[in-house]
């Protein structure tokens, strides 16, 4: 079968409805093979009324593309300024990067997508991307007014707390400062944002007349000239190079190397988007909850919505046999409230479930006019949040190089040496690549074997995590992280910004962090003082008397009195509980400079508190115990009168007040 010719994109007619021009003559539409269309990219028939396709030859036939440039405006020579014509296998986050690169560039690229509206088939499901300082960066040297509409359609999370906690206790392990190093080197903050809105903008901004949908690469074939690739339809395309950007299952890969087989993590992923705002969302964007064989992520994503994952040690090819939300809840039992609050939140049609494969980075990225980008040669697990940024960073080089090569040929006069730009792009990233692919690695095994305590894990010595006695790795661990941490963090997100090229180092006034973000490094109470929402003490047991929650108030000059009758005299709210050890007037909880306090009023049967931690304590009377967000309080011994506190920005769903009901606020 012939290959197919390509003409210059500007000589090359593609009509949408909002661009009306005549059709010449000589260009038979019906013989059109492949499908031209404006975006949002999807098949359309050639009879679509206000989408006509045209394209210079056919599969079936040899139409010379010279026959069509003898009547067009463009001549041969007006051709040549395009330098090269690259074939792009995949039209995902890479390999759209790179054609806008190599667009920007003044070099020809074609991107063959095989269903661009769902990314290979996982776009649409997979959520939201966090595209960090780093990538952002890349995107600025590429193209400024791209990465403007980037930044402002995402979500700022590098610009508040963001770190590592306790899956258990929700207790801080490990913050960390994506801000600082963003800051200091006049980068971009990191974001978060949609993935079909983030391919939306690069595919604008690349062009309808660039890319191919329903065009599935299969196939190659380098003959040291030229690469012709062979679609999944058996349509064939020449070129002057090839990247192949299609993804951890590259097909392209697989031609230049051989069948390999990706890398199980040991880890399947639950993922999800909930409509649900946690009470600190003014200081934190993301975390990551640790356990032992299972750890949770969660992340702001903006417009009211939290994205999460769920990561589980076990087999690959695992399938449910009842509701994943289901199972993550049995999973994730016993966890802190910012975990289970998520899953309870999600429903169970908005759960996915996908295991987690890498592959290890290779030596070689290419052969001849071949070479590979992003995940098709180093897909790595989500734990860094730098696979997509990578796949940016590969993209703004390998165009780079590109260029370089083309202006060493006209210095030269000598025609461009493309088997040797494509070895300086794979000799520019190797390195750092495979660097932070290892770093995704250890933070797995990092997030998935802590250890709060002895005995955690340890079978029949299990019972010693009532001691609760800190694991020695959990000690020694964050001694490591708190040194090791700010400086991968600086050279991650900074340490590529010195080669972008055309990039001036500037402060986007937009990307401004609080003024007490350093504070909330350093002090965990000042953190937790930002908290805004509704405090509650919630009932909590099976033997608690009573069904109804306390709403607590943040009025300094209104306090809350616990008791068994209502007192007439307090300033404050009385609330009334009948239990046999609640006292007549037994405690009351009083708010100050952010926080909840409760003093014992020398109750008979005491006010016992539970912390994170799952230490209890009694509160010494007439002195004043800070209550905090997880804490239990009982008033009295014998746990009838049990309650949780806990912080929300709505109201909980309760049941119904029954008439003459126990718990009464007067």
């Amino acid at each position: 079968m012939a290959a197919t010719s390509f003409q210059k994109p500007s000589a090359i007619l593609c009509i949408g409805t909002q661009f009306p021009a005549s059709i010449p003559k000589y260009i038979p539409m019906e013989s059109s093979p492949c499908m031209r269309w404006n975006y949002p990219f999807r098949s359309q028939t050639s009879g679509k009324r206000g989408l006509l396709q045209v394209k210079a030859t056919v599969a079936a036939g040899t139409q010379s593309v010279s026959k069509l440039s003898e009547k067009n405006e463009f001549d041969g020579n007006q051709l040549d300024t395009k330098k090269l014509r690259i074939l792009v296998a995949g039209g995902g986050i890479g390999g759209l990067v790179f054609a806008l690169a190599a667009k920007r560039k003044g070099f020809d690229v074609v991107v063959f997508e095989k269903d661009l509206s769902a990314i290979r088939g996982e776009g649409q499901y997979r959520g939201p991307i966090q595209i960090q300082s780093n990538a952002l960066a890349a995107l600025e040297a590429i193209d400024m007014a791209v990465a403007e509409k980037v930044m402002e359609a995402g979500c700022i999370t590098g610009d508040r707390i963001n770190g590592l906690v306790d899956g258990v206790s929700g207790t801080w392990y490990v913050k960390f400062d994506t801000f600082s190093p963003a800051a200091e080197r006049g980068l971009p903050v990191t974001r978060v944002i949609s993935r079909m809105t983030l391919q939306e903008i690069l595919a604008r901004a690349v062009g309808d007349d660039v890319i191919f949908n329903d065009s599935n690469v299969v196939d190659f074939e380098d003959d040291g000239d030229k690469v012709t690739v062979v679609l999944e339809n058996g349509q064939r395309y020449d070129g002057d190079l090839l990247v192949g950007a299609d993804g951890i299952w590259s097909k392209v890969r697989k031609n230049l190397f051989g069948p390999e087989e990706a890398v199980y993590s040991g880890y399947t992923c639950y993922t999800g988007i909930a409509d649900f705002v946690p009470a600190d969302i003014e200081s934190v964007g993301y975390r990551v909850f640790l356990g032992h064989k299972q750890y949770f992520v969660s992340s702001d994503v903006g417009a009211g919505k939290m994205q999460w994952y769920a990561f589980y040690n076990e087999p690959a090819g695992g399938v449910d046999t009842q509701g994943k939300k289901e199972r993550l809840l049995k999973i994730f039992e016993g966890w802190c409230d910012n975990v289970i609050d998520l899953l309870v939140a999600t429903d169970e049609d908005a759960i996915l479930r996908r295991d987690i494969y890498d592959r290890t980075p290779s030596l070689t990225w290419g052969r001849g006019r071949v070479t590979l980008l992003g995940d098709s040669i180093h897909a790595m697990q989500p734990n860094m949040g730098q696979g997509g940024c990578m796949a940016i960073e590969d993209g703004y080089q390998l165009a780079l190089e590109l260029d370089k090569a083309w202006k060493r040929s006209i210095e030269s006069g000598t025609p461009i040496d493309i088997v040797s730009s494509l070895k300086s792009y794979e000799r520019a990233r190797r390195l750092r690549v495979a660097i932070i692919h290892g770093m995704a690695r250890m933070a797995a095994i990092m997030a998935s074997t802590y250890k709060a305590y002895l005995g955690v894990g340890l079978g029949p010595l299990s019972f010693l995590t009532k001691f609760r006695i800190p694991h020695p790795g959990r000690v020694g661990g964050r001694f490591f992280i708190d040194i090791a941490m700010p400086l991968m963090l600086n050279w991650v997100l900074g340490g590529n910004s010195s080669k972008l090229e055309g990039r001036s180092l500037s402060c986007r006034l937009s990307d401004k962090a609080s003024d007490q973000l350093r504070t909330w490094f350093e002090d965990d109470d000042a953190l937790e003082r930002t908290i805004n929402g509704e405090w509650f003490l919630l009932p909590v047991g099976n033997e608690v008397i009573t069904s109804q929650p306390i709403c607590l108030s943040r009025d300094e000059n209104k306090p809350f009195m616990i008791g068994s009758e209502k007192d007439e005299n307090f300033p404050g709210t009385s609330v009334v509980i009948p239990s046999p050890e609640v006292s007549k007037t037994h405690a009351k909880i009083s708010y100050k400079d952010g926080a909840f306090f409760l003093i014992d009023l020398r109750s008979e049967h005491g006010t016992y508190i539970t912390d994170h931690e799952g230490r209890r304590s009694r509160a010494p009377p007439n002195v004043s115990t800070r209550v905090r967000p997880s804490d239990v309080i009982e008033f009295g011994s014998n746990k009838k009168a049990a309650f949780r506190v806990k912080v929300m920005r709505s109201l909980p769903k309760t049941a119904e007040k029954e008439q003459g009901g126990i718990l009464q606020a007067i």
